[in-house]
């Protein structure tokens, strides 16, 4: 192609781009050059990271090698689910920010709703330049009944087998996750806590993590309609809400839900 390389000729033979100025050419040529050459070592971080991961339930983030977030995503088999970002046929195909993953972190969750809390509140404080930005969702934005927006509490399954998560609701958009033992007194911290969620200053909670109750009340009108949940209202006091969580949490009966992530 002579001294200069024809950087147009090239993304429209190669990457099948026509018509692309001179300059993003260039960048576009450079780019698939450097998607290129990190192509094993993309496959041997894959080999490793699926090593290591669980098989169970969770939330995972892709880093680069400074540690920037590249893409969040849950998983119902994280181990399997990550096989598959490092499957061979993906390569063709990946995005190239993803050619950097050089880490993942993962949490294992116990409940499809603490999945897509932790996965939205992920999303919403990294940042990563691979997901979709959709911004916090809004009540305007989902179909939930009226009569299910209310401030609620649902007790829900955890990764350990000896606590419960226990997920809070306002209907002014603030939420929060706790775990809670299913054995013994529960702590008059974690019940004051969660009294106070509820009956502090509105709106004081929903800054910091996103606005995601949202997300919640639309579970609740769908997949989580049979969870086990409280009304924080009928509570006369916080020692009156920790006596009627433990009550629950130490019915060995209590979760009968799947866990089915998509």
């Amino acid at each position: 192609m002579g001294a200069a390389p024809d950087y147009q000729r090239l993304v429209t033979e190669v990457l099948g781009i026509k018509g692309a100025p001179a300059e993003l050419a260039r960048r576009l040529v450079a780019q698939a050059l450097v998607v290129g050459d990190r192509h094993e070592s993309w496959r041997r971080v894959g080999q490793r990271i699926c090593a290591q991961a669980p098989r169970t339930p969770g939330v995972y983030v892709f880093r680069d090698q400074e540690g920037r977030a590249l893409y969040v995503g849950k998983a119902l088999n994280l181990r399997r689910r990550l096989a598959a970002h490092f499957a061979d046929r993906r390569w063709l195909a990946l995005k190239p920010a993803l050619a950097r993953i050089n880490r993942v972190e993962w949490q294992e969750v116990g409940s499809e709703i603490e999945a897509l809390l932790r996965e939205a509140a992920l999303i919403h404080a990294l940042n990563p330049v691979v997901n979709v930005q959709t911004g916090t969702p809004t009540l305007r934005r989902r179909l939930i009944p009226r009569k299910i927006v209310r401030d609620v509490l649902i007790v829900a399954p955890s990764a350990d087998p000896d606590a419960a998560e226990l997920l809070a609701a306002r209907t002014d958009g603030g939420w929060m996750i706790q775990r809670a033992p299913r054995s013994g007194p529960l702590p008059g911290s974690l019940g004051q806590s969660v009294w106070e969620f509820f009956h502090g200053p509105p709106g004081e909670a929903s800054s910091r993590d996103g606005s995601f109750a949202p997300l919640i009340f639309s579970w609740l009108a769908g997949r989580g309609r049979e969870s086990t949940r409280l009304d924080p209202h009928d509570a006369e006091s916080s020692a009156d809400l920790c006596l009627r969580l433990e009550t629950l949490l130490r019915d060995r009966q209590l979760f009968a839900e799947r866990l089915a992530l998509k």
